[in-house]
């Protein structure tokens, strides 16, 4: 078979970005490693830029979205006892949406149902040919038997252990990466948010932050050793360190309950250079993760596929300087969030190597930040999604 574009990678990037492409009659095909009810059950992170907000709304899939979704003015960070508002909206005239990665895949899935786009789920043993020649093409296996996609285009959307990095020559690209010596232990619970805002708590037992799905369906996050396993974290002890690590006024008014997920994440800081080699373009997770800490994930690939997108549509027009300049364009942006969630992370977290230095000049960060107008600025900026 033969489609214009070979999109490796169903979760939301690679479907926005299929959906973009055929929207402005680009034929795009999507091969997803998992079940589409896999893809559906991944429980990720829900704050969106205004920049992401934008293109879903572009895209066609904004809808339901704007009717469900929470829009948050500002952020509260405290530590230290010191609590500061953030408020983005003042700031920087922009806001978040708060809506489930869950909800964007969901929208974008039924998008491209309407308009009968080709995703092939539990596609297998994929791999990509000849990505540095004149006619790449993917190899994979579907039903039991093999198929091959030729293409002009391949869009690596596969995520950290995908197969598209890892078809760069290793001579050719360059990876940069910091590991941090925690994790994220989360509970998903059907509980009301313990504010209206997301709450960003440093304490000298570890990070702790309150999240929120909707009015009745809270997320909430400790920092915890790496050697933690779920099977040590009851649901009774995970609420008794989330009140010790919050302001008492906001500890009183947590409502607890049993949890209906609850897993333990890795943090790390990693990108790879360049994001294209070839006529292979790679987007999101395949190229780099950030610390949730900023919620930059999502909506770097979002950024990526924005580039991407526009990209590869004026090079079908006949115009190919922004494809040849996708990677130079994307990395930029990629290095300026990556700082930012890098340098929430290390403001907020305990790290207890590093002894007391690093505590009292996390202290000291904070406190600038709570009587900085620009201090305040700068993280509202950030978090709220620098301009493409």
């Amino acid at each position: 078979m033969r489609h214009q574009v070979c999109i490796i990678g169903g979760g939301p990037s690679g479907l926005l970005l299929s959906l973009l492409l055929r929207r402005a009659g680009v034929d795009a095909v999507v091969l997803e490693r998992r079940s589409r009810d896999y893809v559906l059950s991944r429980i990720r992170a829900g704050v969106l830029e205004q920049g992401l907000c934008d293109i879903l709304r572009e895209a066609g899939v904004g809808e339901r979205m704007d009717r469900e979704g929470f829009v948050h003015d500002g952020t509260i960070i405290t530590a230290h006892g010191t609590t500061v508002h953030i408020d983005f909206k003042k700031l920087t005239g922009k806001s978040v949406m708060i809506y489930g990665q869950t909800e964007v895949t969901q929208d974008l899935y039924q998008a491209l149902d309407r308009i009968d786009a080709p995703v092939f789920h539990e596609a297998e043993d994929v791999a990509i040919h000849d990505a540095d020649g004149d006619a790449p093409y993917v190899t994979f296996r579907h039903d039991v038997q093999q198929h091959r996609i030729d293409c002009d285009y391949i869009a690596g959307c596969d995520g950290f252990h995908g197969v598209s990095r890892q078809s760069i020559p290793q001579a050719v690209r360059r990876e940069y990466e910091s590991v941090y010596p925690f994790g994220w232990l989360g509970i998903l619970s059907e509980t009301p948010p313990v504010a209206d805002e997301l709450v960003y708590s440093g304490h000298e037992r570890g990070f702790a932050l309150c999240s929120m799905r909707n009015a009745n369906l809270s997320r909430h996050y400790l920092q915890v050793p790496l050697t933690d396993t779920v099977e040590q974290w009851s649901d009774e002890a995970f609420w008794t360190e989330l009140k010790c690590r919050l302001p008492s006024h906001l500890a009183e008014t947590l409502v607890t309950g049993p949890s209906i997920e609850k897993s333990i994440a890795p943090l790390r800081s990693f990108i790879s250079e360049p994001m294209s080699w070839g006529r292979l373009y790679l987007a999101g997770d395949a190229a780099h993760i950030v610390p949730p800490t900023g919620a930059k994930g999502l909506n770097l690939a979002a950024s990526d596929v924005y580039y991407l997108s526009r990209a590869l549509i004026a090079k079908y027009a006949g115009e190919g300087q922004l494809l040849a300049d996708y990677s130079a364009t994307a990395l930029a942006r990629v290095w300026k969030a990556s700082r930012f969630s890098w340098s929430m992370t290390r403001m907020m977290h305990q790290f207890p190597a590093e002894g007391a230095f690093l505590s009292r000049m996390q202290q000291a960060e904070v406190e600038y930040l709570a009587n900085s107008p620009a201090a305040q600025t700068a993280l509202a900026e950030n978090y709220v999604g620098l301009p493409y």
